[in-house]
């Protein structure tokens, strides 16, 4: 006996859920293209994966190397939880992303309001969460010594969901590439809004000094 559709839509946003919070145990990106196909046949929307890879290069969020090209002309290597977070904003224009805290109307307004003050200082993990509370989706695990994208989001799909991407590592120059040269995090950029992709950025001091060398062409 087959399980019915409904069970089946049920389970893959289930593992949707779980992949964009800790992608790396899923195997990484392909497993998220794999669902996401599946969730779009059972929605029947045969050219789902590629309408969505339409709408990234449309807003030059998509190479030929698909969306970690794209991230890596504005955060390093090492910041590996914002690939998924890209894909949870595709996740949740389609009702299949959970939130586990759902910021009201005023909060999320103060979030966006304050975006350019509070990256004019070096932040760190501790600082997002105190100021502004435990994020809506956690990207990566809570493990201090490892990178992390912290997002917040409205119930409203119409409201941009607000990333703030945090990173730890060696630093330049250090002989040691363990254990990472932060207690925690250290916030490099905020992202927010469906424009173009370069814009959608706001960087700490910390993140215009991590920033990936740009090359012509």
């Amino acid at each position: 006996m087959l399980r019915s559709s409904e069970a089946m839509h049920a389970y893959l946003i289930d593992q949707v859920n779980q992949m964009l919070r800790r992608l790396a145990m899923f195997g990484g990106e392909p497993a998220l293209w794999t669902v996401f196909h599946h969730l779009f046949l059972l929605e029947d929307t045969d050219s789902g994966m590629a309408d969505l890879h339409e709408s990234w290069r449309a807003r030059n969020a998509f190479t030929p190397t698909g969306i970690k090209g794209a991230l890596q002309r504005h955060l390093p290597d090492g910041l590996h939880s914002a690939l998924p977070s890209m894909y949870a904003e595709a996740a949740r224009q389609r009702g299949w992303l959970r939130l586990d805290r759902t910021l009201t109307d005023d909060e999320y307004a103060a979030v966006r309001s304050s975006i350019g003050t509070f990256v004019a200082e070096n932040r760190t993990w501790h600082d997002v969460e105190e100021t502004f509370g435990p994020p809506s989706v956690l990207f990566g695990g809570t493990n201090p010594l490892y990178e992390k994208t912290l997002a917040y989001g409205t119930q409203h799909t119409a409201d941009p969901m607000i990333f703030f991407h945090l990173w730890n590592g060696a630093e330049p120059g250090s002989d040691e590439s363990w254990p990472p040269s932060h207690p925690e995090p250290i916030l490099l950029a905020v992202r927010y809004g469906d424009g173009p992709f370069a814009a959608s950025f706001s960087f700490t001091p910390d993140g215009l000094r991590h920033h990936p060398p740009q090359h012509e062409g």
